[in-house]
């Protein structure tokens, strides 16, 4: 058997010259959990062009959802952003990652923090029923450079506080924080200055960090997720696996690529 099902592309939607998303059809023995990513890509020259890419949809959807950048020299990106609606898109049959509720200890609150397309897990962890029931509180953060860059943003601030099954735990328990470093905006600076600050605390009214009630997931650059692992361990978080489960996870398997 193929470690790879052939979909098609739905649709397409370009947020910027730099950011779109796409759907596709989903095989229905294809299994995941929320927070999960699974390889895609494009056959060329007869060969698969795969890189991991976290899947935005819950995983009670029909379809299956992506975000991703585009990369001009980019090998698969350069690519992938041409597609239109009917083209073929390979996708992996065993998703994984560490970017899964199971994988922290029991909490009251739950920060998602993410940079760029570090956001797309997230979107899935947020459309679960499931992380409504197991956090009293959920804090979306996503940090880009560029106002435009806030994927997802109407979808979070307008359509899910509305949804027919959704709506209410959204309205009283997610809390969404954009925040940008190169324009002008309500919220400005990197996550991890935000944190260190205490100004993201302030400005949603909520107590500092603190590995006795808090869990955090961490999706992004580089260079956030070492600032922010090296904060968290600071303060007293350990990091869990999807063998250990511990107050924090990141996922380490790509970067915004």
């Amino acid at each position: 058997m193929s470690a790879f099902n052939e979909e098609r592309v739905l649709s397409v939607h370009h947020w910027t010259d730099r950011l779109f998303s796409f759907t596709t059809t989903r095989d229905a023995a294809l299994r995941f959990s929320n927070g999960h990513f699974t390889m895609i890509g494009l056959r060329v020259d007869g060969k698969p062009l795969l890189r991991a890419y976290s899947i935005a949809s819950a995983n009670y959807e029909d379809h299956l959802e992506f975000l991703s950048i585009k990369v001009e020299e980019g090998p698969l990106t350069s690519r992938l952003q041409h597609i239109q609606p009917g083209d073929p898109l390979i996708v992996g049959r065993k998703p994984t990652g560490t970017l899964v509720v199971d994988y922290l200890l029991p909490g009251k609150r739950l920060y998602m923090l993410a940079t760029g397309t570090g956001l797309a897990p997230f979107m899935s962890i947020v459309r679960d029923p499931e992380t409504y029931e197991k956090f009293e509180q959920i804090v979306l953060v996503h940090g880009v450079r560029k106002v435009d860059e806030l994927a997802y943003h109407d979808l979070l601030v307008e359509h899910l506080p509305s949804h027919e099954f959704l709506g209410d735990m959204v309205s009283s328990q997610m809390r969404y924080y954009p925040t940008v470093t190169r324009e002008e905006y309500r919220n400005m600076g990197r996550i991890p200055d935000l944190i260190e600050s205490g100004k993201l605390f302030a400005d949603l009214s909520l107590p500092e960090l603190d590995p006795a009630g808090d869990r955090v997931m961490i999706c992004g650059s580089p260079g956030m997720l070492r600032d922010l692992k090296h904060m968290l361990e600071q303060r007293g978080f350990a990091e869990g696996n999807t063998s250990v489960p511990g107050a924090f996870v990141i996922e380490r398997a790509f970067a915004e690529q």
